[in-house]
């Protein structure tokens, strides 16, 4: 997140299908956010920021720790290019909050503690298994897609912008874990039990997502109200399962609390990874 600028041109890499092409030369990288120099309008519009945006960074962070442990070299780069599509969704959204009160987005990132973070359970649950890791991806980015589409027509030309751009790569990450989710459910015995699993360790998680807190009342037409959401997703997660022959699971759902900075216990130690170079040298470049 640091930022800088890049003063020797890198030649760009052809586009991998369905997925953002990104091209590195002479330019400060701040200038490719979208929203960049935007001031947040209101502390309500900053806070729904810092929603977006955790959500966005702890799921990167997460997947970034499956570089060079996934099943194949393939997964290696799918999910690092997940991780860092997401990584700029959390830099724009974290600098606009950032705006508010002049903080930057690796103030946000990396000097905040625990209970200020606003991110939800689902992102915050352990990586586990590979099944494990794309049943949750396949739930956060069905979320998401249905999420971003929504916010480009928020009132708030920031948050439409980012979700303009954001929508095009949550596309294309729910795409690859509906692959690997089909993938697992029929294949091996190993892998079709490894996913109902999955399925039953994370599905609990994704109640959070769709609740209505009182920030969404206060910011009405400039956020998107979480419970519209939920009949979309519903039925983006039958046609799956359907196909995939697996049944919704059944049971409990969490109670969550990250929104109100009431986080599961997996997340202090994911954040005590992803501070500690900034802590130990604080103000460091490079």
């Amino acid at each position: 997140m640091n930022e800088g600028t890049v003063t020797e041109p890198v030649e760009a890499q052809e586009p991998v299908e369905g997925h953002g092409d990104v091209s590195v030369d002479e330019l400060a990288l701040a200038a490719e956010l979208t929203g960049s120099g935007e001031r947040a309008a209101s502390a309500d519009i900053a806070e729904y920021a810092l929603w977006l945006g955790d959500d966005a960074l702890i799921l990167a962070q997460q997947l970034g720790a499956w570089i060079t442990y996934a099943p194949e070299l393939e997964e290696d780069v799918a999910l690092g290019n997940i991780a860092l599509d997401l990584l700029g969704h959390a830099r724009s959204f974290l600098r606009y909050a950032g705006s508010w009160d002049g903080r930057s987005e690796d103030d946000l990132a990396y000097f905040r503690d625990e209970a200020e973070f606003r991110s939800c359970w689902l992102v915050e649950q352990p990586n586990g298994d590979f099944a494990q890791t794309i049943a949750r991806q396949f739930l956060v980015s069905t979320y998401m897609l249905e999420l971003y589409s929504a916010l480009r027509s928020s009132t708030d030309p920031t948050f439409a912008a980012i979700a303009e751009k954001a929508v095009k790569e949550v596309d294309y990450h729910r795409d690859h874990a509906v692959q690997w989710v089909l993938r697992l459910a029929g294949g091996t015995d190993e892998s079709r039990a490894r996913i109902i699993r999955a399925f039953g360790d994370v599905w609990p998680y994704a109640a959070e997502l769709f609740r209505d807190e009182e920030l969404i009342d206060r910011l009405g037409d400039a956020a998107v109200r979480p419970s519209t959401l939920r009949a979309a997703f519903d039925a983006v997660v039958a046609a799956v399962f359907a196909e995939a022959e697996l049944e919704i699971p059944a049971g409990s759902t969490s109670a969550g609390g990250g929104r109100h900075g009431s986080h599961a216990t997996e997340l202090g130690h994911l954040l005590s990874e992803m501070q500690v170079l900034a802590r130990r040298h604080p103000g460091a470049t490079w």
